[in-house]
């Protein structure tokens, strides 16, 4: 048997629908746990944590997604981290948990798609060493409860999710914060029967 998964939760602000015209504001990455195929072991989800606020790479913006975060724009122009520096950095982060839980880094959002398509970009973009995930290591959380609880994808939204499944955490749209509270949501996941 080979290395065990370990898992990162991801969270992703940004101010467009895809990544090039439009800029990742910021993004959270929290470990959420490791799983070897068989079972799952739980991280506490605030121990192992990156965050970054980016400077965007662009100057289009769609209004109502930049103000999404919270964030200002005109901050993140002026102070907001190079791409570069942050996403090397984030490689290099992801790479040492990964080492010292001697396993294999797997992304996981809720939704993925959103998420992985800005992450991915940015590392093939402006990392040093590319993605720590590859080109495909990646588990959407969405799917996963959808498999579980016999949904369709459509009814996979936490509004119908028994209620032992979710976080206690707030959603609020900061992306570390998102990834707190997502990673509680996979944990949950992972050790479920899909009962009600």
């Amino acid at each position: 048997m080979g290395a065990p998964d370990l898992y990162f939760s991801c969270d992703v602000e940004a101010d467009g629908p895809v990544p090039g015209p439009y800029s990742m504001s910021s993004f959270g990455l929290s470990v959420a746990g490791v799983f070897d195929g068989r079972s799952f072991t739980p991280y506490p989800p605030t121990k192992h944590t990156f965050y970054a606020e980016l400077k965007p790479i662009s100057a289009e913006f769609v209004p109502e997604a930049a103000a999404v975060s919270g964030l200002d724009r005109a901050r993140l122009v002026a102070e907001g981290q190079d791409p570069r520096a942050a996403m090397t950095a984030a490689g290099v982060w992801v790479r040492a948990r990964a080492r010292e839980a001697k396993a294999v880094p797997v992304f996981a959002a809720y939704p993925l798609g959103f998420d992985w398509l800005f992450m991915y970009w940015y590392f093939i973009q402006f990392a040093e060493a590319g993605s720590p995930f590859g080109h495909a290591r990646a588990l959407d959380i969405k799917t996963l409860y959808a498999a579980r609880a016999g949904a369709q994808i459509r009814d996979a939204v936490k509004s119908a999710m028994p209620r032992r499944l979710l976080s206690r955490r707030p959603h609020t749209h900061h992306a570390l914060d998102d990834a707190i509270e997502q990673a509680e949501l996979l944990q949950n996941l992972m050790v479920w029967d899909g009962s009600r």
